[in-house]
């Protein structure tokens, strides 16, 4: 077994499974439910593991028999500071030398798979985040656990998915599957996992594979029920809405928490960029600065270690003096900077929810002091706030909502808790454009686009769909001629032009209705000009249409004129809203086309084709030993076997490079397979060469 690596058994494993999958003949759809159902178990162990691993280095970093919190406090102040400094110690070289990808808070990284990858996530990302969140955590990292059991299950969905070879389309739903797993088998809530998925991972609620996702979220949620039961994340008390009047009270929360997500957001990414680029350190040792920054700091305020769910509990309880709440509040948005700042590794989420239920709980004592009679128990304030400081970070209001709903069960809850997440997520974005886990891509140069009709529209360019014959008025026209040419035209907006043949404005039916009744007294006092629109909107060649589109909707006109960059009086053409209309739908099918081609291919094993018009086929064939250290041009493929090479995929360790139409003078390797498009037989001799 020496010689035989673990790539090549699971590179044979995988072909051997996926001819299995093709003679049992399954259709589609019922082989991704397997599939979603084989990753929510996975993901739903998983979750149970690192909250295993978690609670066993935590009792050994602050030995006791009392709450963690409790161990903590009563542990010698040398212990304070130590732990979290070994704990940087071992985490720092971990992450450095072995998956980079485990820094940070995880589902960033998820994102930028999707969006860049094809959702391909390397399987030790899994077991690396693994370690070193419950080592980061263990050892009193102010992170959560919640975003490395995201990041984990999706680094399984992904896994899954490459093990039996699912195309890239349905591999970003199965990173999806797994990340619903985990946060549904984090806290028990299947609903929340499953629009998680969709509202932060894939950011596609028209997403066309959602029932994968929920059985993969409901399976992770029933496992994590028959190991631990139907445990409650948090001791959650009895909620009731004092008064009407007490609404407002919530409006102001959720304001105060769009204003705490902002100051979260900006303080973790200052500190990121402080350390990453400014803090002249060696970066597998940065993380014991982080350490002993915590240890000094929980010195005094112990709360801030770990995943802070015992200091949540006694704020919902009303357990905790006013301001020490809100210390706290700036106390965990700091620690919780530090720890992923120097690169720990560990989750925002459980960090949002402690911040939410510190705010909630001084607000609500606050309120309730003055107004008691209208207002409920500071402690629920702390329920409603932890769900608008998650909403007000993430910009998943949604989820937010659903998460708490499905801590508490109780609807009553739902009305204040809609009004302080949509007011929180209002605020935090008026206050920063990203979210928590979006500006971290934007700092990559990653951009994030908002929903696939947006992406197909900015890739359409307006001159792909320019009209060059269209009507045009003559600014000397009289009125009688512009009311003859608007009802003769064929479009209902039309420019005013010069004799010079330059725009000055832009006519349309709804422009001369207003003297129709007038026509006869005006037909030879009005002339084109004195009605014409001159502060017309325009696009240029090069715009994209979803900026012509949103013009066209901003003034409500069915077209706008497209003159030249360096001169708007220069008329090229029109555009309709119609044309563009059209086009997207071609696009739409073209990529559906090109989506299905990729399937198939990829899809089968061996043979890899596809079959497009009688005797024609692309397919996708091994590299002939004699091509090995000759160029294309060398070969003059086309003149001598007759196919065209399409691409080249080049097998790696951690993935495969794709080559789309290659350069003529490209040589061949020995790891180098052929994407080629020609006549069956042709492709069959090609496929014998020796």
């Amino acid at each position: 077994m020496s010689g035989i690596s673990f790539t090549g058994i699971f590179t044979s494993l995988s072909r051997r499974t996926s001819n299995l999958v093709e003679r049992a003949k399954l259709t589609e759809h019922t082989f991704m439910i397997i599939v979603a159902i084989i990753i929510g178990v996975l993901a739903g162990f998983a979750a149970i593991g690192i909250r295993f691993l978690i609670e066993g280095i935590s009792h050994i970093s602050f030995p006791g028999d009392g709450s963690l919190i409790e161990n903590i406090i009563n542990s010698p102040w040398y212990i304070k500071i130590l732990i979290p400094v070994v704990g940087g110690l071992i985490v720092g070289p971990l992450i450095y030398f072995f998956a980079p990808e485990a820094k940070g808070h995880g589902v960033p990284e998820v994102m930028q798979a999707i969006l860049l990858k094809g959702g391909k996530i390397r399987p030790r990302v899994a077991l690396v985040k693994a370690i070193a969140s419950a080592i980061t955590i263990g050892t009193g990292g102010s992170v959560g656990r919640e975003g490395p059991i995201i990041q984990i299950g999706s680094s399984l969905g992904s896994t899954v998915g490459q093990f039996f070879r699912i195309p890239s389309k349905r591999l970003k739903t199965l990173v999806g599957c797994g990340a619903a797993a985990g946060i549904a088998a984090a806290f028990n809530a299947p609903i929340a996992g499953a629009l998680f998925a969709v509202e932060i991972i894939l950011m596609d609620f028209a997403v066309a594979q959602f029932s994968p996702i929920v059985i993969s979220s409901v399976m992770a949620t029933v496992i994590s029920h028959a190991f631990e039961g139907n445990f409650a994340a948090f001791q959650v008390p009895g909620y009731y809405l004092a008064s009407p009047y007490e609404l407002v009270f919530y409006f102001i929360l959720g304001a105060l928490g769009g204003v705490a997500s902002w100051l979260f957001i900006k303080v973790l990414y200052y500190s990121e960029d402080f350390f990453d680029n400014r803090f002249n350190f060696p970066e597998y040792l940065k993380p014991i600065i982080g350490g002993l920054a915590i240890g000094m700091m929980a010195l005094i305020f112990p709360q801030i270690m770990g995943v802070g769910y015992d200091t949540i509990n006694d704020a919902l309880h009303g357990n905790l003096i006013w301001h020490v709440a809100f210390i706290l509040i700036f106390l965990k948005i700091l620690s919780t900077a530090l720890t992923l700042g120097t690169g720990g590794s560990g989750g925002i989420f459980a960090p949002s929810l402690f911040m939410g239920a510190m705010l909630g709980n001084f607000f609500g004592s606050l309120v309730h002091s003055a107004f008691p009679e209208i207002t409920g128990s500071p402690g629920a304030y702390a329920l409603v706030a932890m769900g608008a400081l998650v909403a007000g970070t993430t910009r998943a209001p949604i989820t937010a909502i659903i998460i708490v709903f499905e801590l508490t069960n109780d609807y009553k809850i739902i009305l204040p808790l809609m009004i302080t997440c949509i007011m929180a997520t209002i605020i935090s974005s008026r206050l920063s454009r990203e979210s928590i886990y979006t500006l971290k891509l934007l700092l990559r140069n990653i951009s994030i686009k908002e929903g696939t009709e947006s992406n197909v529209m900015e890739s359409i360019d307006v001159k792909d769909v320019l009209k060059h014959e269209f009507n045009t008025v003559s600014s000397s026209d009289n009125f009688s001629h512009v009311v003859n040419k608007v009802i003769r035209g064929t479009g209902p907006e039309f420019p005013v032009i010069t004799e010079n043949g330059n725009l000055v404005g832009m006519l349309s039916i709804y422009d001369i209705k207003d003297y129709l009744f007038e026509k006869d007294s005006l037909q030879d006092i009005l002339i084109a000009s004195d009605i014409a629109n001159v502060n017309f909107q325009y696009v240029k060649p090069d715009d994209n249409c979803s900026i012509a589109l949103e013009k066209m909707s901003r003034h409500d006109s069915e077209g706008l004129p497209v003159v030249d960059p360096d001169d708007r009086r220069v008329l090229l053409g029109m555009v309709w809203r119609k044309d563009i209309q059209d086009e997207y739908q071609k696009e739409i099918e073209r990529r559906e086309i090109t989506s299905s081609l990729a399937s198939s291919i990829t899809m089968k094993d061996e043979e890899k084709h596809v079959h497009f018009i009688e005797g024609y086929s692309i397919a996708e064939v091994k590299l002939p030993p004699s091509f090995v250290g000759k160029s294309i041009r060398a070969l003059n493929i086309r003149a001598k076997y007759g196919v065209d090479v399409l691409s080249i995929k080049r097998n790696r360790e951690r993935g495969q490079e794709i080559k789309a139409i290659p350069n003529p003078e490209y040589v061949f390797t020995e790891e180098d397979n052929l994407v080629i498009a020609g006549e069956i037989r042709n492709i069959n001799l090609l496929k014998n060469l020796p």
